[in-house]
């Protein structure tokens, strides 16, 4: 188990004094857990929520487009991504391009250390119906260009006839349902707690919380297999899956690009695709997708 900071010693992690401390568990959800009465602190969540606030970072050393014909792609999964990057290989032989499965939070930070050419992502604030990377974006000075690869839309995935009549995050703590969660990078993950807070929930108190899986497909398995009752996901899965879907919300999904990669050939290449009839009737296949801002700049915009 990771090891937990009292009132004290998260004061002195953070160089506050011990009365600030609350004021940040209420007003920045600075993590926290109350036991018996005390408010503890698990260290690599604080570590965590420090460094997801943190908004000046070091240059990095050298930009990965330096290499010549490769495209490295990390962040967010999605299914209509996945089969585009198939598409891109067959109609450019001589590109290399690879995704890392990191999550929102983990592409952001592989694009800060250089460490790929685009970032996907699809970070949700708690009270808007689109995600916040433009506004996040116009706050720094270098921040990322931010393309849209398409609209999808989450919601909850429940078996074939949804026996337990799911309607919402409501009704998982209501009849004590098992999920099957995200990772704490990912953006669904992010989204999920969210839920659980508004409806009031403790997400100790979830069964299957602490079960963690990489990709949206990943989740459908679960419920298929029966060894979950819900989870979040996008609509793609339970049309492929067979499954039931709640919907949710819709969101953007978003390609972050940083400037003096914009215009590398192999980024290009791939932006173009975007505009193409041939990802238009690979998207066709798919369900929950929208295409009414594929490849148009969503950050920074023209006056």
């Amino acid at each position: 188990m990771q090891k937990l900071l009292s009132t004290k010693e998260v004061a002195e992690f953070l160089g506050v004094n011990e009365k600030m401390v609350y004021t940040l568990i209420n007003e920045k959800e600075l993590p926290a857990s109350k036991i018996t009465g005390k408010w503890l602190f698990p260290k690599d969540l604080v570590e965590q929520w420090v460094a997801s606030r943190t908004i000046n970072y070091p240059k990095k050393p050298q930009s990965a487009v330096e290499i010549p014909d490769l495209l490295l792609i990390a962040g967010s999964n999605d299914i209509l991504f996945d089969n585009a990057l198939t598409l891109f290989r067959r109609q450019n032989p001589g590109k290399a391009v690879f995704f890392g499965n990191l999550g929102s939070l983990g592409g952001l930070k592989a694009l800060r250390q250089g460490l790929c050419h685009i970032a996907t992502s699809h970070l949700a604030p708690e009270d808007a119906a689109e995600n916040d990377i433009s506004s996040a974006a116009s706050q720094q000075d270098d921040f990322p260009a931010v393309v849209n690869f398409c609209r999808r839309e989450q919601g909850w995935l429940v078996p074939k006839g949804n026996s337990n009549r799911v309607q919402g995050v409501a009704d998982i703590g209501a009849k004590q349902l098992t999920i099957a969660n995200r990772p704490l990078d990912a953006s669904t993950r992010i989204l999920l707690d969210r839920e659980f807070k508004k409806a009031g929930l403790d997400c100790r108190n979830i069964k299957g919380y602490e079960r963690e899986f990489q990709s949206h497909l990943e989740v459908g398995l679960e419920v298929l297999a029966g060894r979950a009752d819900t989870g979040l996901a996008i609509r793609a899965v339970a049309t492929l899956l067979d499954l039931d879907f709640v919907p949710l919300r819709w969101e953007r999904f978003d390609l972050l690009i940083p400037k003096n990669d914009f215009f590398a050939q192999s980024t290009q290449l791939f932006l173009e695709l975007l505009h193409s009839d041939s990802f238009r009737r690979l998207a066709e296949g798919f369900s929950g997708y929208d295409l009414d801002l594929s490849g148009k700049m969503v950050y920074p915009q023209e006056p």
